[in-house]
């Protein structure tokens, strides 16, 4: 990446004031020809002062050196060179010094007052030095001539100069300007790049929770019964053949129903990767906050696909033979006129449920349990309440882990849509989860 703006000034230093050696070695050049400019013109100042020519050139050179500052010190160099113009010397001085004013960031009023000195200065030497030369009979021309080669040569000597410095500087001014927006852009930019980061990095892991809630989900319900059934079938195998025969029934229907939905989740999971490492194939790599929105939308579409083929409330009876199927005394009742919501609420309904009734089977085994859904104008709530177990080593006994994110995720799915979740024990012994969500 190329240096711009202070980085750019300050890549290449020079010595002194110089920001760059080039720009030291050009004043000192420019220096040294006007030093010996006014030098060999201060042998003819001499001679007209009536002074030693020595000293006249040693006046011109010190003099001409003056320009060596003429980037730190405009109008002191623009200064003397006025200073000197009655001795007929400083052209050079003069003219660079102009430019180099003319270029600076100082005000137009002082740039425009020391060009008009300038101005006035050499106006006035050339008319003297003009009409001198031609009473000495140098030049045989008319009157006219000593007022047109004044002016001429006063506008020669200061309106090039000036108007070229006012050229470059704005010129100059320009490019800093544009210097300092490639900078600011580029701030932005990378600021933009940051951000986008964070998004795919919030995106990837509100992605990685939602497949592990959703795999708990699928998983842990039907485990947790084949755990139980396990347990009973492991209990009557001796003592009631018929009744083991039809427990293990049960175990490996819950085992391939758990296998099915499993199978649909990763198989949506793998449609939605292939379709995510195509989509970064064909995006480039400085589009990272593009590449942050397709992710999400993509996220977004697989939530889709999956709500289509997901449960939904008609399925919370197949969900209440399967607990009572393993040992659950489990009732269900209804208020209000049942009807059917979007899919995405009615998924996270039944995951309330099935959840409430795993937890149920991991440490209240054999307990008494009420589900209770009431369908409202623009709501619809559920509740189920489970009493004390009989048997406190029941739940020890089918040895059903916990990872303590069941609660976690219904709170979480029920306040993705606005609703209220709210679990805890009851008075009597037993725990109590209940949900509303809004309908809309």
């Amino acid at each position: 990446m190329t240096t711009t703006g202070e980085d750019h000034a300050t890549a290449r230093g020079g010595p002194w004031w110089w920001t760059r050696w080039r720009s030291a070695v050009l004043d000192t050049g420019l220096a040294a020809g006007s030093a010996a400019e006014c030098g060999a013109e201060g042998v003819r100042f001499a001679h007209d002062a009536g002074i030693p020519a020595a000293v006249g050139v040693v006046f011109g050179v010190l003099a001409g050196s003056a320009l060596i500052v003429r980037r730190k010190w405009p109008i002191a160099v623009v200064l003397v060179s006025i200073a000197i113009t009655p001795a007929q010397m400083g052209y050079l001085m003069g003219i660079v010094g102009l430019y180099t004013l003319a270029a600076s960031e100082l005000p137009r009023r002082i740039i425009g007052s020391l060009a008009g000195m300038s101005f006035l200065g050499m106006l006035i030497v050339m008319f003297v030095r003009v009409r001198q030369d031609m009473q000495r009979g140098t030049w045989e021309l008319g009157d006219w001539f000593v007022p047109f080669a004044s002016i001429t040569t006063a506008v020669g000597m200061t309106a090039p100069p000036v108007l070229l410095g006012m050229y470059v500087g704005a010129r100059r001014r320009l490019m800093e300007s544009l210097r300092e927006r490639a900078d600011s852009l580029e701030r932005e930019l990378q600021l933009l790049a940051e951000r986008a980061e964070e998004r795919a990095e919030w995106a990837r892991g509100e992605e990685r929770t939602r497949i592990a809630r959703e795999m708990h989900d699928v998983v842990a319900h039907r485990v947790s019964l084949m755990v139980v059934h396990a347990a009973a079938l492991q209990a009557v195998a001796r003592k009631d053949p018929e009744k083991a025969v039809k427990n293990a029934a049960l175990v490996g229907d819950m085992g391939r129903q758990a296998l099915t939905e499993l199978r649909e989740m990763l198989g949506v999971l793998r449609s939605g990767d292939s379709r995510d490492a195509r989509e970064r194939a064909a995006v480039p790599l400085v589009a990272v906050g593009v590449a942050a929105a397709a992710a999400a939308a993509a996220s977004r579409a697989v939530e889709d696909e999956g709500a289509g083929d997901g449960p939904c409330l008609s399925d919370v009876d197949e969900l209440l033979g399967q607990s009572a199927a393993a040992g659950m005394a489990v009732d269900l009742s209804v208020e209000g006129e049942t009807r059917s919501y979007a899919a995405e609420i009615e998924q996270t309904a039944y995951r309330v449920v099935q959840e409430a009734l795993t937890n149920v089977h991991k440490h209240a085994a054999g307990a008494k349990t009420h589900v209770r859904l009431a369908h409202r104008v623009s709501e619809i709530a559920m509740q189920v309440e489970n009493e004390p177990p009989p048997e406190l080593a029941s739940a020890a006994a089918a040895r059903l882990p916990s990872g303590g994110n069941g609660l976690v995720g219904m709170r979480e799915r029920v306040l993705a849509l606005g609703g209220v979740f709210v679990s805890g024990p009851t008075d009597a012994g037993g725990f109590r989860v209940s949900a509303v969500i809004p309908a809309a």
